[in-house]
């Protein structure tokens, strides 16, 4: 099926159609034609010879006389006191002419019988047609092989058509692929003849200057967020950490300056993840940075605590495995923020278990949970579940997306099987 829907198979199969088409067409109006009108002259020509062969007869009642017919004819005249030899077949026929078949020693014979009645004479003259009838069958499978040699000769023709419509074409789906391996966009209107082809070329690169134009400066705004936001956030923990040293701090300023700490870590996190994803769509991730899942882990967790509130909530964190990954911190950070995040904002009473394994995390809330069948849209950018009271823009998500895309790992959300809540996993 994926052949077919292919552009030159297309022409080639339209070619085919066509050719096959219009010469079947072509031998069966031969044949309809050829039969009319041999019908219609056999049919006249017998009526005309069977009334003239009684009209003789009748002149000339001798049996001596001979009337003029071909030797494919066999007449036979019938007077008023004979009438009850005429064979039983043919005593009730009417003025006209019959197809006869009949089986003899030499094969099937096949005739026409034209009959001429009146009320003294009946006459019958027999036209043998069987070397017609061979001719005919003949003649049908000489136009079924022509049928076959024409639509041979449509099929080689629009294989060689579609060769040459297509080649522009394929020249051009080659240029586009070969771009999309070097990543270097070239013009590539110059290359074709001012055409539709050539059309399509031009439009493609007014594409594909304005996309490269829009990506570079979404690329260059990121870059340089990520980077501006670096300063006034050192200064942000730098201020903090200084204010923590002083011994006359009240415990509930600490708790906000180390609040604040944690949010400055986070935020330092998060415009690292987005300066790596800028670079890395770009040249692709190589820090080869070693970082411990765990330690992530409790970190992520001590920022996102603060989101239960007094809620009645029980956080688990199940150590079955020490995993490593070959990421910075910040980027495992933000994903796992994200995850973790999600299942603290919008659990409400119950229990949060995190597990480490090998080679994941997991994440199991008994929150309200999410629809199946939205779980993957999820991922989206922009995208927020139904039935969802809690504040957010649905960016998250995507970004965890992107991170798992350019470093190969593959998260998933779906709701629990056994009781109320979400599973989210994040596989290294």
């Amino acid at each position: 099926m994926q052949y077919r829907r292919r552009l030159r198979s297309r022409i080639v199969i339209s070619f085919l159609l066509l050719g096959t088409l219009l010469t079947t067409l072509f031998a069966i109006a031969v044949l309809l034609l050829r039969s009319r009108l041999e019908e219609q002259l056999i049919n006249n020509t017998l009526q005309r010879e069977v009334a003239n062969f009684v009209d003789f007869k009748r002149a000339n009642p001798d049996e001596s006389a001979r009337f003029a017919f071909s030797k494919q004819i066999f007449a036979e005249v019938v007077g008023a006191s004979k009438f009850a030899n005429i064979p039983f077949d043919r005593q009730k026929l009417a003025t006209g002419v019959y197809d006869r078949a009949e089986d003899g020693g030499e094969g099937r014979r096949y005739y026409k019988l034209a009959v001429h009645r009146s009320p003294d004479l009946r006459g019958f003259v027999e036209y043998d047609y069987t070397q017609e009838t061979l001719s005919n069958r003949q003649l049908v499978l000489a136009l079924a092989a022509t049928v076959l040699v024409f639509a041979l000769l449509s099929l080689l023709l629009g294989i060689w058509s579609s060769r040459r419509v297509i080649s522009p074409v394929s020249d051009l789906v080659a240029r586009v692929r070969g771009f999309a391996r070097t990543g270097r966009h070239e013009s590539l209107a110059p290359h074709f003849v001012p055409d539709e082809v050539g059309e399509l070329a031009a439009a493609l690169d007014d594409y594909a200057n304005r996309l490269t134009s829009v990506v570079e400066r979404d690329r260059d705004f990121n870059a340089d967020v990520s980077h501006e936001l670096r300063t006034p956030l050192s200064v942000i923990h730098g201020a903090a950490e200084l204010l923590l040293t002083q011994s006359d701090l009240t415990p509930k300023t600490r708790e906000r300056l180390l609040r604040i700490e944690r949010a400055v870590r986070q935020s330092t996190e998060l415009t690292t993840a987005l300066l790596l994803l800028s670079r890395g769509e770009r040249a692709g991730p190589s820090d080869g940075e070693t970082s411990d899942v765990a330690a992530v882990v409790e970190q992520v967790i001590d920022v996102c605590r603060n989101q239960l509130g007094t809620r009645p909530v029980e956080v688990r964190l199940v150590h079955q495995a020490a995993p490593e990954v070959d990421a910075p911190a910040a980027v495992l950070a933000v994903a796992l923020t994200n995850l973790i995040g999600n299942a603290f904002k919008y659990t409400r009473e119950g229990t949060i278990e995190i597990s480490l394994l090998a080679d994941r995390v997991v994440v199991v809330d008994s929150g309200p949970g999410i629809n199946a069948e939205e779980a993957q849209r999820l991922f989206e950018r922009g995208y927020r579940a139904r039935d969802v009271d809690a504040p957010g823009s649905g960016i998250g998500l995507a970004i965890v997306r992107r991170l798992c895309d350019l470093y190969g790992w593959r998260v998933s959300l779906a709701p629990r099987n056994d009781a109320r809540g979400t599973r989210a996993e994040l596989e290294f």
